[in-house]
């Protein structure tokens, strides 16, 4: 793995943005390194029977693709959040454990890969087409910090989990 760093190569907005994206997305994906394909799948928190690391990665991708693909740039929803209800408001998480860990996160480094592109593709400023919950047009700035924000907060839900089913720590 490449080594991780959150200090940007030049200074500008958009650059601190992504280079803290990509140190959180290189986060997720190093707290999974070497884990059994047994481990990836176990639930650890009994309260928790979905806080898995295959559910927490796939949880990754498919929230990073709401946010780029449906809310940002408008397109039609697609894949397991589209069988999320009241009963079962985590599928992409529950499903996960039936999916290899190295191809679900081959998955979302293939995504991670196409949004890159995208990401660079757009002025920061620029609205996403559909409505958050409270109405509003956000921005990309803001896409882009939220994601930031989700993914550090599962990434300590990652370093739990890891540590509970095998005993790594750090990272």
């Amino acid at each position: 793995m490449t080594p991780r760093t959150d200090t940007p190569p030049t200074w500008d907005e958009r650059t601190q943005l992504i280079t803290f994206l990509e140190y959180a997305r290189d986060t997720a994906r190093a707290k999974c390194e070497g884990v059994s394909a047994e481990d990836a799948r176990r639930a650890p928190l009994p309260n928790s029977p979905l806080m898995t690391l295959c559910g927490l990665i796939s949880h990754l991708r498919w929230v990073e693709y709401h946010w780029v693909q449906v809310m940002f740039l408008g397109e039609e929803p697609a894949g397991p959040l589209t069988r999320a209800s009241d009963d079962d408001p985590d599928p992409e998480m529950r499903t996960a454990v039936d999916i290899p860990l190295p191809q679900l996160l081959t998955e979302y480094e293939e995504q991670s890969d196409r949004y890159r592109g995208l990401l660079s593709d757009h002025d920061v400023n620029s609205r996403a087409k559909r409505p958050i919950s409270d109405g509003r047009h956000v921005d990309l700035r803001w896409v882009i910090l939220h994601l930031i924000e989700e993914i550090s907060r599962h990434n300590g839900h990652l370093d739990i989990v890891r540590e509970l089913v095998d005993g790594r720590t750090g990272v």
